[in-house]
């Protein structure tokens, strides 16, 4: 087990984790402000952003880029730099640090270097959007962005085909009518979906109806605006059995009985290597080597 120590046992820097608003200024807290004037540093996802941030609330803090594509190089720099005792804030361009957002593999890092880190509470778009759609607010699940590639994104709305608790995912305007079309086809054109956009924006928008009526209307019209997508949990009764069936048997086994029992084939791959913690391609390929 590990502890994280008492500022005062500590002669590093913070890493504190900031959120910024997802639309409106006015999610900003005090506390947030605060931090941002105090430390020595801000690492902003783009920094261009983040400025008009700063200075709406006339904070004058240096900046530095830190985002996905140079996340290799940046973060040794920024562990050194908190272990010589610079505080930072690690912000994003909207939202909750980490959260489909640049900053998990720099808090690992810090964990790792004994540098506290500090998380401060604020605006995120998912439980934003889930406490105003109306389906079960928990349990929920939160799984951010689906895959890009229709092929993928349908093996993962299998995956997740049997799960009860609402599930939250982001979504991209130009990819939202082929993403609705696929939960249509995988949950059934009847299973309740809402979408929210632009959350806490003048034009603040929730859309709820059936996974057929929302892929009409993102199709019949201009789709503008940053996504929320909230998929209603499969609300039929599901029988656990005392003991998982297929604990005794090999990987091959398991994915050979889940399809016998009309589990697709990749569906089944993807559970069972999920499940025991194994290479899916290979799985699969493994797969495609039997007779059938």
């Amino acid at each position: 087990m590990q502890a994280q120590k008492s500022f005062a046992s500590h002669t590093t820097g913070t890493l504190y984790l900031v959120p910024t608003p997802i639309g409106n200024l006015g999610d900003m807290t005090m506390r947030s402000i605060e931090i941002l004037k105090t430390v020595a540093l801000i690492a902003a996802e783009d920094t261009r952003h983040t400025q008009q941030l700063l200075n709406q609330f006339e904070i004058t803090t240096k900046q530095i880029s830190f985002h996905e594509h140079n996340k290799e190089s940046r973060i040794p720099e920024l562990i050194e730099m908190l272990a010589a005792g610079t505080d930072i804030a690690q912000v994003s361009d909207a939202g909750m640090p980490s959260i489909s957002d640049p900053g998990h593999e720099l808090v690992k890092a810090a964990i790792l270097a004994d540098i506290p880190v500090v998380p401060v509470p604020g605006a995120s778009a998912g439980i934003t959007a889930l406490i105003a759609s109306g389906l079960a607010p928990q349990p929920f699940m939160f799984y951010g962005f689906l895959a890009r590639k229709p092929k993928e994104q349908i093996i993962e709305l299998e995956a997740l085909l049997t799960h009860q608790e609402t599930m939250l995912f982001y979504e991209a305007p130009h990819r939202l009518a082929k993403t609705l079309a696929n939960i249509a086809q995988v949950f059934g054109p009847d299973h309740r979906v809402v979408l929210a956009r632009e959350l806490t924006k003048r034009y603040e928008e929730f859309l709820r109806g059936t996974a057929s009526e929302l892929t009409e209307w993102a199709t019949s019209n201009e789709v503008r605006g940053e996504f929320v997508v909230i998929i209603e949990g499969n609300q039929k009764e599901l029988v656990v059995a005392d003991d998982d069936p297929l604990a005794d048997l090999t990987p091959l086994e398991a994915v050979l009985t889940l399809v016998e029992n009309g589990m697709k084939a990749t569906a089944a791959v993807k559970k069972i290597a999920k499940e025991r913690d194994l290479d899916r391609q290979k799985l699969y390929l493994t797969y495609q080597g039997v007779p059938k």
